[in-house]
């Protein structure tokens, strides 16, 4: 499971890579947002892959008995997916406003423009 996921980030990594290295705003964010969501992924991963462990401690427990998954990675996770939101979220307000200012996308026309 674990060669399965590390080839997954990779691909993911790759892909994120891929895209911010084209002209287009548009598609600049969307390599932001993969590569977030492989970081998302990697941060995951690293913790350990589980199934037959909760990370909750029994009603009845007041300490935790035998292994368990660890929770702290798993709210790390949610919490960089609420502010990833937000940055995506915000930067598509920016990159839809220079598009209409500049009536295009292609970063090497803005610079055309600007120069």
């Amino acid at each position: 499971m674990e060669i399965v996921m590390a080839i997954s980030i990779g691909g993911i990594y790759a892909m994120a890579v891929y895209l911010m290295l084209r002209r287009s705003l548009v598609k600049v964010i969307l390599g932001v947002m993969l590569f977030g969501q492989g970081v998302n992924l990697l941060i995951f991963a690293s913790a350990g892959m589980t199934r037959d462990h909760a990370a909750v401690i029994p009603g009845n427990a007041e300490t935790v008995i035998g292994p368990s998954a660890d929770p702290l990675p798993q709210a790390l996770v949610l919490t960089a997916i609420v502010i990833g939101f937000g940055v995506v979220a915000f930067t598509l307000a920016l990159v839809h406003k220079t598009q209409q200012a500049m009536q295009t996308d292609d970063v090497d026309k803005m610079k055309e423009d600007d120069g």
